[in-house]
């Protein structure tokens, strides 16, 4: 494998991981987390909103809080190199967006399938997000069906305190 083709696959792993952070960030509530896998000057385009990582990842928490569980999926990530600028990458990312709410005293399911729009750019050797847009493909609501969780004694997922920043427990007691 020649310089360009590793240097360019070691990119798509860096760039895989900012969407991965990204999603935790989501589903944990850990706003500096999400924050970190901008560039500061990046700009976010969900069409709700339009503005910086700053006021977006408190967006995004102050929105989600109210929520009993989100669970964010990735889907297919196609990562493309600017043939001009080897510092600069544009992505198309699925995602599959999962969001129990309660609405009305019930139990609800939104489900969201969509896609996100992204250029990053590596400034200092570090890959970031500098434009993340938000493309919306279908959307379903509906009451949830999930009693077995209810009965039984299954880990179950959490915000901050999740299991996932807890190293110390995931070994045999």
């Amino acid at each position: 494998m020649d310089d360009k083709k590793l240097e360019r696959y070691m990119a798509k792993s860096e760039i895989y991981e900012l969407v991965c952070k990204y999603m935790r960030g989501l589903d944990r509530l850990d706003r500096l987390l999400l924050k970190s896998v901008f560039h500061e000057d990046a700009y976010c385009d969900y069409g709700f909103i339009k503005t910086d990582p700053d006021t977006f990842s408190q967006f995004c928490m102050d929105a989600l809080k109210e929520h009993v569980a989100n669970h964010h999926m990735i889907g297919n990530s196609l990562i493309e190199f600017d043939n001009d600028d080897e510092n600069t990458a544009y992505g198309e990312i699925y995602f599959n967006a999962y969001h129990k709410t309660i609405e009305n005293g019930v139990n609800t399911d939104v489900i969201i399938a969509g896609r996100y729009l992204d250029r990053y750019e590596r400034r200092d050797s570090i890959w970031k997000i500098a434009y993340r847009s938000e493309v919306n493909d279908w959307s379903r609501t509906e009451p949830t069906n999930d009693p077995y969780f209810d009965d039984s004694d299954c880990h179950r997922g959490k915000r901050q305190d999740d299991d996932v920043y807890h190293r110390e427990r995931m070994h045999k007691p």
